[in-house]
């Protein structure tokens, strides 16, 4: 018997070293893989219902169709699985229904990896530290709010504390803030922007952290990061050196990816002066470019494996008829 071989997606905008190490990992395990680009999703009620990926070109669109037709998009529900590499930056309608197009995929049934509800919990740093913290695990003080006043109580309260942005950053934007005046300023920008005030407590730590790659129920592979000052995202320039991970690290990692829901993640942990271990935050879409360089795992064959585990375990649940 001719065994028919997985299809599976990858959903990304750019991004081209980790769709090919997770392209060149998924078609080593016999899958048919095929690159999809997240900004070019489509949601169509008629015919039938289907979320797929426009493939018509510019020019082509400009071209009207005799018959009023229009080009189907790829289709993603007749995926195998789809796995979520890069969702972009983007307005509000356009990050909304690009999430919104992931529920409707999970929802008839094809595996996303992540999942979007993960997703969610961990682009958004709030929601994440909420459910850090309704989880028992330890994470630094933080505060979320729309008001100006209640930025300015928030670090007058902690006194020494780091401002980001909520949704994403890869350390791009984040601010230290140990002075009134500096706190005053930097609310008041963030303010005529219209955004929400993420204030979370400085932790002594050093110049160093951890970044834990979790997939399924293992801790795959840790990096220590070292930076020049307190910032450690090797985006904003640390380097990733080998760690071996202590037991109470790998459990607080496990813990923590567990709280938002993910099937793989990157864990950020960080051992402050005073001794304590803690979960700074956890990224749903972990980029392991950096982390790569430091074992001899393959961390695209780690997901890949995941992905596989994923559509066994589906396999295994659907009724035999």
């Amino acid at each position: 018997m001719t065994m028919v071989a997985r299809r599976i997606g990858i959903l990304a905008s750019g991004d081209t070293w980790h769709v090919g190490a997770l392209e060149r990992a998924l078609a080593a395990h016999g899958c048919a893989v095929t690159r999809l680009d997240a900004k070019r999703l489509v949601s169509r009620t008629h015919p039938s219902p289907s979320v797929g990926v426009g493939t018509t070109s510019s020019a082509e669109a400009e071209r009207p169709a005799v018959d009023g037709s229009f080009a189907a998009p790829q289709p993603l529900d007749d995926l195998d699985a789809l796995v979520v590499r890069f969702i972009p930056g983007g307005s509000l309608d356009q990050v909304v229904f690009r999430i919104d197009a992931l529920h409707l995929i999970a929802d008839r049934g094809v595996p996303v990896i992540n999942a979007p509800r993960a997703l969610e919990r961990t682009v958004d740093k709030h929601w994440c530290s909420q459910l850090l913290v309704d989880a028992g695990v330890p994470t630094p003080r933080t505060v979320a709010a729309e008001s100006f006043a209640d930025a300015m109580e928030a670090f007058q309260a902690m006194g020494d504390a780091v401002v980001k942005p909520l949704l994403g950053s890869g350390g791009r934007g984040i601010v230290r803030v140990s002075d009134v005046d500096l706190a005053y300023r930097t609310f008041r920008a963030l303010e005529m922007q219209r955004a929400v005030f993420y204030v979370q407590e400085f932790v002594a730590h050093g110049r160093s952290d951890l970044r834990v790659f979790i997939a399924g129920d293992r801790a795959v592979a840790a990096a220590q990061r070292v930076g020049d000052g307190w910032k450690t995202n090797v985006a904003a320039g640390a380097r990733a050196l080998p760690h071996r991970l202590l037991p109470e690290e790998e459990e607080l990692a496990l813990r923590a990816c567990r709280a938002v829901g993910a099937d793989y993640a990157g864990v950020d942990l960080l051992r402050a002066e005073d001794g304590r271990l803690l979960v700074v935050e956890v990224n749903g879409i972990p980029g392991w470019s950096a982390l790569q360089k430091t074992t001899d795992i393959d961390l695209a064959s780690e997901v890949a494996r995941l992905v596989l585990a994923r559509l066994a375990g589906r396999h295994a649940a659907a009724p035999h008829l």
